[in-house]
């Protein structure tokens, strides 16, 4: 599904592109980058701490910029086998710094918000491509972006401490920064139902699904940080053996979504939201499962123009490459944005994390006012003159 050990042997032979990165004496970056994306150096291996604790490590556009030339500087020196990436604090990454996007776009700044994506969504390709091992450590907080800045890669180590969402239907916006890829590719209709309803996933969860390739009590973190770091290598096969040897056995609990695949898959499975809804009204009829009900619950209080854009993202991203779905959730970011179809993002953020007041006023308000229309035209570029998000495709081969 993800970036696998036979998929970067097979890919070593593609040079990197954009080759503008940080070595040794290059141009340096801004002091609030250096801050933000801190870097720690073991040997063979190299770390990027991303360090917004108060933010809960939301990513902003500088970060982007240093991460891209972090990775690219580190995937030529020929001294450095793997990397690695941390947060500080109690969170991985919450995700992008929306709120910053929100202020942005209330003061009509519309360009600060697509180099935003345009600088974020290319990091995402780079990992995804990346010629190097690479390793995430994915304890804490993990929504949104921060599953981009992961996922995409070759290995995630959740840990007890790991909670997991993609919470964008509930600021009116669509799982992005390559959610529509790596959800797509879940068991089942398990993508459909996390995209939705934003709900979280434990650790656990994330590594019984595959969206985590191991599990570790985050009490041996540190054990698992300083094994690798005295390791010198660039060989995936003996960075995934050293991780799982550290590791520990894991299963979810009697009440995790895992354990109900099957209502998820019978009601998920359904062409349109709509349907979706009939069908979890029917479960909840039948058998007065709690988890219908708060189900149903959460699709009522989300966006219901997100809950059908997502629902089509979902479901082009099955039959996508990852190159493709950045592109296409480019094009759906700067529509979700712009406010042009709806004003629901701007809405959504609002209402959950400026005012705090927790009741958005969607709009269109229920799902039989969104229209076909609207829902092509999030898919459409913003205008006949935008341009496309830009990946190196030619140069570093797209996965599916």
């Amino acid at each position: 599904m993800m970036q696998s050990v036979r998929a970067l042997i097979k890919r070593r032979s593609f040079l990197g592109a954009l080759r503008s990165g940080e070595c040794g004496g290059a141009r340096p970056f801004s002091s609030d980058a250096d801050h933000e994306v801190l870097v720690e150096g073991k040997s063979h291996a190299r770390t990027a701490i991303l360090n917004r604790p108060a933010n809960l490590n939301s990513l902003t556009t500088s970060m982007g910029a240093r991460l891209q030339k972090l990775y690219q500087s580190w995937e030529e020196d020929p001294a450095i086998g793997f990397v690695m990436m941390k947060g500080s604090g109690r969170a991985f990454c919450a995700g992008g710094d929306i709120v910053t996007l929100y202020h942005l776009l209330c003061k009509g700044n519309i360009e600060g918000c697509k180099e935003f994506f345009r600088l974020l969504y290319p990091f995402m390709y780079l990992l995804g491509t990346y010629l190097k091992p690479n390793v995430a450590l994915l304890n804490g907080i993990t929504m949104g972006g921060g599953g981009g800045v992961s996922i995409p890669g070759m290995f995630r180590i959740a840990t007890d401490k790991t909670v997991f969402a993609t919470p964008e239907t509930l600021i009116g916006f669509h799982p992005d920064a390559a959610a529509s890829f790596y959800l797509s590719h879940l068991p089942g209709y398990l993508g459909e139902y996390l995209a939705l309803t934003g709900e979280t996933l434990s650790g656990a969860e994330m590594f019984a699904c595959g969206l985590a390739t191991h599990y570790s009590l985050s009490t041996r973190l540190p054990q698992i940080e300083e094994h690798l770091g005295n390791l010198v290598t660039d060989d995936p096969s003996v960075i995934e053996a050293s991780v799982g040897n550290l590791g520990d056995l894991v299963a979810p609990d009697n009440m995790s979504v895992i354990r109900r695949m099957e209502t998820v898959d019978r009601c998920f499975s359904h062409e349109t939201v709509e349907e979706i809804i009939d069908a979890l009204e029917n479960e909840a009829a039948k058998t007065d499962h709690t988890w219908c009900t708060s189900t149903l619950k959460r699709l009522r209080e989300v966006s219901p123009l997100s809950l059908k854009v997502s629902l089509r993202s979902i479901r082009e991203g099955r039959y996508q490459t990852l190159d493709q779905c950045l592109v296409r959730e480019y094009r759906m970011s700067l529509q979700g944005i712009s406010g042009k179809i709806s004003s629901d993002f701007r809405e959504g953020v609002r209402a959950r994390l400026v005012d705090r007041d927790f009741s958005p006023k969607w709009d269109p308000p229920s799902l039989d006012k969104v229209s076909a229309d609207m829902v092509d035209q999030y898919f459409a570029r913003l205008s006949p003159s935008e341009p496309d998000l830009e990946l190196p495709v030619k140069q570093r081969e797209a996965f599916t």
